[in-house]
């Protein structure tokens, strides 16, 4: 297998803190060291949320637009993917950043369960967040926790809502939501293929999960995720002394399987963004 495997780096999340392992970073200078550091590892999407200055997630356009600037600035040619997720904000503040016009953004376009809440992502919510996507020329990562979100991420692209090809991330070992389970997840690996022939998919794994998840995507073709915000540590006795620690691992795993890291040139050309000087 020679096709490029795109590495994801999600860097700090909503919920990880200090307490869970002191590695989080949590303020911007602190998330451009440390996204810096993954993607010298071999990253090239940074998957970004912002906290604020009591650490609690924010979807304050202001400190995504620092976190932007200093991305462009220390990681240049990688891809910067600002999430618009329902523990940031609510409603369309949940999409206040997208007119930085960052190269991609989450998009959930279905609500689910969450370990103690329901994730609500309504129909006008997900229609407005992905109009915006399209005006500010950003590419969606469809945020697929169920087979429904693959299926409704396939109609929103025949109708128009989303620009093709799709590119989805399978969410896997949430509580309360799809488990981590190989079957199913070939089986989303399927029905993507069959309903968007040309989309491109990746996967993540919460928790202890976030190793196995890598090794199925990477084997069987896909992209990956990997990061603090999903996976504090490297195995049941060892906390990840960085987020460059899991994007290493990450590496290895695509070494194993002979798939090539790409670097940001070819995920660039591979996702269809635009062109960036650097």
């Amino acid at each position: 297998m020679s096709n490029p495997c795109i590495i994801c780096v999600a860097i700090t999340g909503s919920l990880p803190t200090k307490d869970n392992n002191p590695a989080v970073p949590i303020t911007v200078a602190e998330q451009i060291e440390s996204t810096h550091e993954a993607f010298e590892a071999g990253a090239s999407i940074a998957h970004c949320h912002v906290r604020d200055d009591d650490g609690k997630p924010t979807s304050d356009p202001e400190r995504f637009a620092r976190l932007k600037e200093g991305l462009e600035k220390h990681c240049p040619g990688m891809i910067v993917q600002l999430s618009t997720g329902g523990r940031s904000g609510a409603g369309k503040a949940r999409g206040g950043m997208l007119p930085l016009r960052p190269d991609m953004a989450s998009l959930s376009v279905g609500s689910n369960n969450f370990p103690t809440r329901v994730y609500e992502n309504p129909p006008d919510l997900v229609d407005w967040l992905a109009s915006e996507m399209l005006a500010y020329d950003i590419k969606p990562e469809i945020e697929a926790f169920d087979l429904s979100h693959i299926v409704q991420a396939t109609r929103m692209a025949a109708d128009g809502r989303l620009k093709g090809p799709l590119y989805v991330q399978f969410v896997m070992g949430v509580k309360n939501a799809m488990p981590a389970d190989e079957p199913i997840f070939d089986f989303y690996v399927e029905t993507l293929k069959r309903l968007a022939p040309d989309a491109e998919w990746c996967a993540a794994g919460i928790g202890p999960n976030q190793i196995l998840i890598n090794e199925w995507s990477i084997a069987k073709g896909g992209h990956t995720r990997t990061g603090m915000e999903d996976n504090v540590r490297l195995d049941r006795d060892r906390l990840a002394p960085s987020n460059a620690a899991l994007v290493r691992r990450a590496v290895e795993i695509c070494e194993r399987h002979a798939r090539p890291v790409a670097t940001w040139r070819q995920a660039r050309s591979i996702l269809g963004l635009r062109p960036v000087a650097a």
